[in-house]
């Protein structure tokens, strides 16, 4: 197989040719601004917005009224976090968040650590997921905000957002989902979970990079991100890029549509390549629990082997080592520090993630790679 293999959908995605299709008059034809609300090329772009909003809130149980545009899931994540703080009562200065979450929450809880916030980092277990009891103790009526990933970056661990939004409405906290991953993969109800922010983006579900929204639950009470012309109901000031809009409109319709389909497709080579693997190699360990996991995620480590040799010697496969945020820190996955102990992080630790393009053909392209290099360094280079 000459061609190269991408099997990092979790860093992003190609843009769906229906998606692109949609988004290309709003380059040239239809260009006006949806501010202008007096003349039918504003109008035009407002109206495709307001559809945008309405397929957007469709996918994951909201009204369209509560959704608000952003750059992208880390500007959402961040303006729903400073939002809360910035509002949040004098009685309410604890915040909640896991050990396992995205830099963009975790660096933002730090620094609100160092402002005095009383930040409480909650463990999760050996398969990824947040220790409900130990949450259970960290919320208390004291606590402002509960920020918790639906479905984890690297090793694919979807949570139990319903329990967790039971805590968090007990306590009277607001609850925020950073579901970047999630959403497009797994479905989500924020009236079920009681979530009352949710962070997304395009280009995690095969829509535009460069924009993203924030599910805002009616009431909730929120600072603006942006001040300025008043655009997103004051929350989020500046002309709305109304082609990626339209893009992540469309990707969300699809996902909507199709995501059962799609979903049974992405298990189904997920568990021809743990197959496959397993079948060929002894020393593979799954990281995180295979029960609760996104569909097209496979996280592994390869024993006796450097991973860094690995990575060269797979050659033209898009994988990753960790998240794609910080791939290049040469650092540890805290996300794998959490669930085993920084002194116990493999090696070789490959994440895989599968897409709507992967083929039967790629996996099993990926099968004997591996298999044969994984092989050869263990004869070569031996590491204890």
């Amino acid at each position: 197989m000459a061609k190269s293999i991408y099997l990092d959908y979790h860093a992003t995605t190609p843009v769906d040719v229906r998606v692109l299709q949609a988004m290309l008059p709003y380059f040239t034809e239809v260009f006006g601004n949806p501010a202008s609300a007096s003349h039918s090329f504003g109008w035009k772009a407002m109206e495709a917005v307001e559809t945008a909003r309405r397929q957007v809130a469709a996918l994951i149980g909201a009204s369209a009224r509560e959704i608000i545009f952003t750059s992208g899931a880390t500007e959402s994540n961040n303006f729903a976090i400073n939002g809360v703080i910035e509002t949040a009562r004098e009685n309410r200065r604890r915040i909640v968040t896991s050990a396992i979450e995205h830099k963009s929450i975790l660096e933002t809880f730090s620094r609100l650590a160092t402002l005095g916030w009383d930040v409480q980092v909650v463990g999760v277990d050996r398969g990824g997921r947040l220790k409900l009891d130990e949450l259970a103790h960290a919320v208390t009526p004291e606590t402002a905000l509960v920020s918790v990933m639906a479905a984890n970056n690297e090793i694919g661990t979807v949570q139990p957002l319903v329990e967790i939004g039971a805590i968090a409405r007990a306590n009277g906290a607001i609850f925020h989902v950073d579901a970047a991953q999630a959403v497009g993969k797994t479905p989500i109800d924020v009236q079920a979970m009681n979530i009352d922010l949710l962070s997304l983006t395009g280009h995690k579900m095969y829509g535009p990079k460069g924009c993203g929204a924030l599910f805002v639950r009616k009431r909730t009470e929120l600072a603006p991100m942006i001040r300025g012309g008043g655009q997103e109901r004051g929350l989020r000031a500046g002309t709305l890029n109304v082609p990626g809009i339209v893009g992540l409109g469309c990707a969300c319709e699809i996902c909507r549509k199709e995501m059962t389909e799609e979903n049974a497709r992405l298990r189904h080579l997920r568990d021809r390549l743990l197959k496959g693997l397993t079948a060929g190699l002894n020393g593979v360990q799954v990281n995180g629990s295979l029960e609760h996991r996104l569909p097209h995620n496979l996280h592994v480590s390869f024993t006796g082997i450097d991973g860094e040799s690995l990575l060269l010697g797979i050659g033209d496969i898009a994988v990753s080592s960790g998240s794609a945020c910080q791939s290049s820190s040469g650092k540890p996955s805290h996300v794998l520090s959490a669930i085993m102990g920084s002194d116990n992080v493999p090696s070789a630790s490959i994440r895989f993630g599968i897409g709507r393009t992967t083929t039967e053909a790629e996996i099993d392209f990926v099968i004997e790679k591996f298999t044969t290099v994984v092989k050869k360094l263990r004869e070569l280079h031996p590491v204890h």
